[in-house]
């Protein structure tokens, strides 16, 4: 059977190879996620062709090897993962069956998004008993939109690094990508305001860093640990808080069991708001900017 795969794999990576086509000048990027991809596009302008393995309804932390993903990256010339350890479960296969040296860890073509934030929520230490815990910290921090700015820069140097007759263009577009960020920020934030100190409940701890930026209070997670799924005992202790604390909201990615996530909600007498970790999730959020501005007027909204 082992052969087998190996077989496979084999002829899966001589025909990408094969697929190889000449895109002219543009820079050929993968993004394991949406967010870095937009981000990218940002940045690359019209010098890159960006496509994103994952999409805001999907789990980032669980994917298929598909084939088609080993295509993208043997043609890849550049490779943005976010890092933390989200894709850990899937993306070092993918990388090592594209045949691609350009995107090794550790190569000119790779941006590692997490470099330089500031993690939330790093164990002091590594236990199964404790969870799917990530030794870095918790890897969900484009969920904060302040972070494009660094996950940008770190996006703008590669793309320097791989095309230098074109770092003034890609520094400017990188000056022009911080204005915009910033303008928004400020308006995220007085969209924000009224439901500033509100408490809410999540699924999984995705949305810690969104909840710190705009002042939220994350008092529980419908997960009795990261990756473990509640038991009754878990819920009925989880309920019985939420209703003491006078919680609002539960979030939950699409892909959650909602039927727990509603129970929850239902019982303690909060409204589940049905949440994409990130952009490409619906139709409303296309890219990161139209993605929080729909994010921050249905908190609010729902929160009314």
């Amino acid at each position: 059977m082992k052969q087998f795969l190996v077989m496979i794999m084999t002829v899966v990576t001589v025909w990408v190879s094969a697929a190889h086509v000449d895109a002219g000048d543009k820079i050929r990027v993968v993004a394991t996620i949406e967010d870095l991809a937009c981000i990218a596009r940002d940045i690359g302008g019209d010098a890159v062709m960006v496509t994103a393995i994952a999409g805001g309804a999907q789990d980032p932390h669980f994917l298929d090897a598909k084939p088609s993903y080993l295509v993208q990256l043997n043609r890849a010339d550049v490779l943005i993962e976010n890092g933390g350890e989200l894709e850990v479960g899937w993306l070092p296969v993918l990388v090592n069956g594209a045949r691609n040296r350009k995107i090794l860890p550790g190569s000119p073509g790779r941006v590692t998004a997490m470099n330089g934030i500031a993690m939330l929520e790093v164990p002091t230490r590594l236990s199964r008993a404790e969870g799917d815990v990530h030794p870095y910290g918790n890897p969900h921090f484009t969920t904060d939109p302040a972070n494009a700015e660094v996950i940008a820069q770190n996006i703008c140097a590669v793309f320097c690094a791989v095309v230098p007759t074109r770092t003034a263009k890609f520094r400017a577009n990188l000056v022009a990508f911080k204005e915009h960020l910033d303008a928004a920020l400020k308006r995220w934030q007085g969209t924000m305001a009224p439901v500033h100190g509100m408490k809410i409940v999540t699924y999984h701890k995705t949305f810690s860093y969104f909840a710190r930026r705009f002042g939220l209070e994350v008092v529980g997670t419908i997960e009795a640990k990261p990756g473990v799924a509640p038991s009754p005992g878990y819920l009925a202790e989880l309920v019985a808080k939420m209703k003491a604390e006078g919680v609002k909201l539960v979030l939950a990615e699409p892909f959650r069991d909602l039927k727990v996530a509603q129970f929850a909600a239902d019982k303690s007498g909060a409204k589940l708001l049905i949440t994409p970790s990130g952009v490409g999730g619906n139709a409303d959020g296309r890219d990161l900017f139209s993605y929080f501005d729909w994010l921050t007027k249905t908190i609010v909204a729902a929160a009314k």
